[in-house]
């Protein structure tokens, strides 16, 4: 019964990425994972240059803008983490990247993925000490 339990809570799993990642759009530049919008009219918009992502090196792009308006002088760190798995004898991965302003409002770097899988994103923008926004989203290495 246990084991039909894990394999069952892993098909719930695996439902819910997909279902996140339905949203997502696909262009010539990229997958576009659509981003949240704060109280205080904050949009956030991640896309993976790398489509899709793969194990290793992965150029992202992060897209702010508040209330419509780009935002040009926030510090934007996107991390990267896959929780532990006990069963396979593997501890958590976690990467963090800070991105670079490039130009009205979007912000570039390189994020680095260990391995093929689902990852958790977080991304958070801030301004000194205040953070200003952030989203959360999975994407699947290949």
């Amino acid at each position: 019964m246990t084991q039909w339990r894990r394999r069952m809570a892993g098909a719930c799993v695996l439902a819910a990425v997909v279902l996140s990642l339905s949203c997502a759009v696909n262009d010539d530049q990229g997958t576009v994972i659509p981003g949240t919008t704060t109280g205080q009219g904050m949009a956030i918009e991640f896309r993976s240059r790398t489509d899709p992502p793969a194990s290793g090196e992965n150029a992202v792009e992060v897209t702010v803008t508040k209330d419509g308006v780009p935002v040009t002088d926030a510090t934007v760190v996107v991390t990267f983490s896959m929780p532990a798995m006990p069963s396979m004898n593997m501890p958590e991965m976690r990467s963090d990247t800070t991105l670079t302003h490039d130009a009205g409002g979007r912000y570039r770097g390189t994020g680095v993925l260990s391995m093929a899988g689902t990852w958790n994103v977080v991304v958070k923008v801030s301004r000194g000490p205040d953070e200003l926004g952030s989203h959360r989203l999975n994407v699947i290495a290949k």
